[in-house]
């Protein structure tokens, strides 16, 4: 069991994107790291797709490195066989002696397709409670959507923080997201058990593209910041009501612990503009993004190099503390008091 699985208390009994649906075809098996534990997964003929540990129960050869026949994995080192539940059906140096065979499984794990993306539930002592995260508007009319798939060198915790941020937008993504204007926002901060939510009072504020594309009859917006635990954030801006939004839900994987895999959900509706507005905006959406890889990047290398996080924080900083109080809650839960449901309200500049 890797260091990281053990050390993440309740963090690992939650589902965990592996990937995009459409990443994992029929008949080829593909490694997959999360909480430093390889997986290997692949899909079978019916379409359904199986996880298990990507570790031979012989001489430990990675699984994924084999291939698929008649919907079981065989190892590429000594050929043994296995079926999708782990169990191994065939030893090639044994020949028909199946009785030979060791009842060992390869360990396996629960999985769902849900929302275009393949999760899995990390879990080992404790059985899925929950479906997975829905992911917001793609079935409703009138808004589309596409996943962009980002490593970030940088913690879970530091990257939802990161994306639920405000005042960072000025500097990393200055003249593409917000301008600095020195306006004053004041905003709701409500943690709860399993979430913290931040609803923004700036009716009159805009994003870097709207003026053109989100909101040309400058609409009134409405703007939140939501985190979910254990690793999801979802960012809102609705303008008019519901006549336009842009959506950014963002799914963490942790691999290790300064390497993230980031599934992130870009939802929009932009009236009459929505079928083309792809053609612009992932290229925009794309850039804002590696800025954000750029910085985690080195602050993540920063906080390695003084191998300590001396964090000062301003009431910017609250919606921070309080989801920091949930993981770390959940990673040390007999030694943390549970975090209390509260409501602060804050004012801050950008």
């Amino acid at each position: 069991m890797s260091k990281m699985y053990k050390s993440s208390g309740e963090l690992v009994n939650h589902w965990y994107a592996a990937g995009q649906s459409k990443a994992f075809k029929k008949g080829k098996p593909q490694s997959v790291v999360i909480f430093e534990k390889p997986l290997v997964i692949w899909r079978m003929k019916d379409g359904s797709l199986t996880v298990m540990l990507d570790r031979c129960n012989h001489r430990n050869a990675p699984l994924s490195e084999g291939k698929v026949l008649n919907d079981c994995l065989i190892c590429p080192y000594h050929g043994w066989t296995y079926n999708k539940e782990g169990k191994c059906i065939e030893i090639p140096s044994e020949g028909p002696n199946v009785d030979r065979i060791p009842n060992k499984k390869v360990e396996s794990f629960p999985l769902k397709e849900a929302y275009g993306l393949v999760w899995v539930w990390m879990g080992k002592d404790k059985s899925p409670t929950s479906a997975p995260f829905e992911m917001p508007v793609m079935k409703e009319l009138g808004w589309h959507s596409y996943y962009m798939e980002t490593k970030f060198s940088n913690t879970v915790t530091d990257l939802v923080e990161n994306f639920m941020d405000v005042p960072h937008t000025v500097f990393v993504h200055k003249g593409w997201f917000r301008d600095r204007k020195q306006i004053c926002i004041k905003a709701k901060v409500e943690r709860t058990a399993d979430s913290v939510l931040v609803s923004y009072d700036q009716p009159n504020d805009s994003i870097g593209f709207s003026g053109w594309l989100v909101n040309p009859k400058e609409l009134p917006m409405k703007h939140t910041d939501n985190f979910y635990m254990p690793n999801i954030t979802r960012v809102d801006y609705i303008f008019g009501g519901n006549e336009r939004g842009f959506i950014i839900t963002s799914t963490c994987t942790p691999v290790s612990p300064y390497e993230t895999m980031v599934y992130t959900l870009i939802s929009y509706k932009f009236g009459w503009l929505t079928p083309i507005a792809k053609l612009g905006l992932s290229a925009y959406t794309r850039k804002v993004i590696n800025q954000d890889v750029w910085i985690m990047d080195v602050h993540g290398k920063n906080i390695q190099r003084f191998d300590e996080t001396d964090y000062h924080s301003t009431q910017c900083d609250f919606m921070h503390l309080y989801i920091e109080s949930l993981r770390e809650y959940a990673t040390n839960a007999d030694e943390k008091s549970i975090p209390e449901p509260t409501v602060k309200e804050i004012e801050f500049w950008v």
